[in-house]
């Protein structure tokens, strides 16, 4: 969940200060709705199942788009996808794949809407192992990144390319290491919200 697509017309790196007094990225400064959900989501730890496969969904959906596409449709994918609980998902039959390939409210394809079912079925199993939130964050790095821009921030790591090797052996898709490492920052294991950002720090994993 990286808006890194979304970037309005003018600088890029640094902060911009709002009308609020608050230094955010440029991404997060235009938009009423990435604004918030940049003030009050973004980066915060994600520690229980619904939750992280909420969040892998989303992610997996929002490949070759932009994540204010993915965030706008979200409480219509809360909606079709039964608010993401991995048992009601991990049911579905192809009678709900050809449901949601006529869901105008959400992404309509089908590798992604199959990659929803299958990786829910996936997180049912990972139960045996401790559950899906354990198992992603066993593969937090011991550093963070300390981005004084945008252009400072990688789009994946060594972590987030075990991440994804381990998911794709769970029987996961749609996992790939950008995915990976842009889950990481969306759920506070890793901390890229630039060094002047009213939010760096905010998650309690890393110091500001």
């Amino acid at each position: 969940m990286t808006p890194d697509a979304v970037q309005p017309d003018g600088p890029t790196d640094g902060t911009i200060i709002g009308d609020d007094g608050l230094a955010r990225p440029p991404w997060a400064s235009t938009d009423p709705l990435l604004r918030e959900y940049y003030d009050t989501e973004w980066g915060l730890p994600v520690r229980d199942e619904r939750g992280m496969y909420e969040r892998i969904s989303l992610e997996g959906f929002q490949a070759g788009l932009s994540w204010a596409t993915i965030l706008r449709k979200r409480p219509a994918f809360r909606s079709a996808f039964h608010n993401f609980d991995p048992d009601a998902v991990a049911a579905f039959t192809e009678a709900d794949v050809e449901r949601l390939l006529q869901d105008t409210g959400i992404v309509r394809n089908r590798l992604k809407i199959r990659a929803a079912i299958t990786n829910a079925r996936a997180t049912l199993t990972l139960r045996e192992q401790g559950g899906l939130a354990d198992f992603v964050w066993q593969f937090q790095p011991h550093s963070t990144p300390q981005p004084a821009t945008h252009a400072d921030i990688p789009t994946q790591s060594p972590e987030s390319v075990a991440l994804s090797q381990a998911l794709r052996k769970q029987g996961f898709s749609f996992v790939g290491p950008t995915t990976m490492y842009a889950l990481m920052e969306a759920i506070g294991m890793i901390d890229t919200h630039l060094v002047s950002s009213h939010r760096r720090g905010s998650s309690g994993v890393w110091p500001a």
